[in-house]
């Protein structure tokens, strides 16, 4: 089974940074990490046909951390810097303008 998550992003891999709209996120046996399973996410840009990817492997505990660790980096950054989109953003496309 498979979670999609839809996202506005940039992901860093062998060939350099690209776009990421999608996260593909699952429980199962891994591919490369020792462990007998692993939470398994796929950053990859469905827009431009997925070829692309970064993909991690993190065991239970491992993940459940990242996202305790995740929720208190966007809390402390929204108390610091404001809650909301980058001031270029459009709200109805969740994109951000050229400057």
């Amino acid at each position: 089974i498979v979670e999609k998550a839809k996202l506005l992003g940039s992901a860093k891999g062998p060939n350099g940074w690209m776009r990421i709209d999608t996260a593909n996120v699952y429980y199962d046996h891994p591919f490369h990490s020792p462990l007998d399973h692993v939470l398994g996410i796929d950053f990859i840009n469905e827009a431009q046909g997925g070829r692309e990817r970064v993909a991690l492997e993190l065991s239970a505990d491992s993940a459940r951390a990242l996202v305790d660790k995740i929720l208190a980096a966007l809390a402390s950054g929204e108390a610091e810097h404001g809650k909301g989109a980058h001031p270029h953003a459009s709200p109805a496309r969740g994109r951000v303008a050229a400057e």
